[in-house]
Protein backbone atom coordinates (compact mmCIF):
# COMPACT_ATOMS: atom_id res chain seq x y z
CA UNK A 1 0.00 0.00 0.00
CA UNK A 2 1.05 3.44 -0.84
CA UNK A 3 2.70 6.00 1.67
CA UNK A 4 1.82 9.61 1.33
CA UNK A 5 3.61 12.48 3.33
CA UNK A 6 1.04 15.28 3.79
CA UNK A 7 2.13 18.87 4.83
CA UNK A 8 -0.13 20.67 6.68
CA UNK A 9 0.17 24.85 7.22
CA UNK A 10 -1.31 25.35 10.33
CA UNK A 11 -0.20 28.79 11.66
CA UNK A 12 1.23 28.84 15.55
CA UNK A 13 0.72 24.72 15.68
CA UNK A 14 4.07 24.27 17.32
CA UNK A 15 2.45 26.36 20.20
CA UNK A 16 -0.94 24.00 20.35
CA UNK A 17 -1.64 22.58 23.93
CA UNK A 18 -1.71 18.91 25.02
CA UNK A 19 -5.23 19.25 25.00
CA UNK A 20 -5.46 21.16 21.39
CA UNK A 21 -2.98 18.42 20.02
CA UNK A 22 -4.95 15.56 21.66
CA UNK A 23 -8.69 17.25 20.09
CA UNK A 24 -7.13 17.39 16.83
CA UNK A 25 -5.94 13.37 17.07
CA UNK A 26 -9.48 12.30 18.16
CA UNK A 27 -10.89 13.94 14.99
CA UNK A 28 -8.17 12.19 12.92
CA UNK A 29 -8.67 8.90 14.54
CA UNK A 30 -13.01 9.13 13.99
CA UNK A 31 -12.40 10.10 10.96
CA UNK A 32 -10.04 7.15 9.80
CA UNK A 33 -12.06 4.40 11.42
CA UNK A 34 -15.61 6.36 9.12
CA UNK A 35 -12.69 5.89 5.71
CA UNK A 36 -12.47 2.38 6.96
CA UNK A 37 -8.86 0.36 7.66
CA UNK A 38 -7.37 1.46 4.39
CA UNK A 39 -6.21 4.31 5.37
CA UNK A 40 -3.67 4.36 7.98
CA UNK A 41 -2.01 7.34 9.90
CA UNK A 42 1.36 6.31 10.96
CA UNK A 43 2.73 9.84 12.78
CA UNK A 44 2.98 13.23 12.14
CA UNK A 45 5.94 15.94 13.00
CA UNK A 46 4.85 19.13 14.78
CA UNK A 47 6.50 22.49 13.81
CA UNK A 48 6.07 25.81 14.55
CA UNK A 49 4.06 26.57 11.56
CA UNK A 50 3.24 23.33 9.82
CA UNK A 51 2.87 19.53 10.83
CA UNK A 52 4.20 16.95 8.22
CA UNK A 53 1.79 13.89 8.96
CA UNK A 54 2.70 10.15 7.12
CA UNK A 55 -0.03 8.09 6.11
CA UNK A 56 -0.84 4.78 4.00
CA UNK A 57 -3.36 5.06 1.67
CA UNK A 58 -4.93 3.28 -1.52
CA UNK A 59 -4.26 6.92 -3.07
CA UNK A 60 -3.96 10.64 -3.00
CA UNK A 61 -7.84 11.17 -3.07
CA UNK A 62 -8.18 9.22 -0.25
CA UNK A 63 -5.76 11.33 1.91
CA UNK A 64 -7.31 13.98 1.05
CA UNK A 65 -10.94 12.92 1.95
CA UNK A 66 -10.05 12.41 5.34
CA UNK A 67 -8.43 16.33 5.44
CA UNK A 68 -11.38 17.34 3.95
CA UNK A 69 -13.65 14.82 6.43
CA UNK A 70 -11.75 16.47 9.51
CA UNK A 71 -11.40 19.76 8.56
CA UNK A 72 -7.65 19.47 8.03
CA UNK A 73 -5.94 21.44 5.50
CA UNK A 74 -3.24 19.41 2.96
CA UNK A 75 -1.72 21.80 1.20
CA UNK A 76 0.66 19.30 -0.32
CA UNK A 77 0.75 15.61 -0.60
CA UNK A 78 3.59 13.58 -1.76
CA UNK A 79 3.26 9.76 -2.32
CA UNK A 80 6.70 8.13 -0.84
CA UNK A 81 8.88 6.83 -4.02
CA UNK A 82 11.42 5.09 -1.33
CA UNK A 83 12.88 5.51 2.14
CA UNK A 84 16.34 5.45 3.06
CA UNK A 85 18.05 5.90 6.16
CA UNK A 86 21.51 5.94 7.50
CA UNK A 87 21.83 2.01 6.40
CA UNK A 88 21.17 3.05 2.74
CA UNK A 89 24.82 4.16 2.85
CA UNK A 90 26.19 0.21 3.75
Amino acid sequence: MPKFVIEREIPGAGKLSEAELKAVSKTSCDVLRELGPQVQWLQSYVTADKIYCVYIAPDEEQVREHARLGGFPANSVARVVTVIDPTTAE
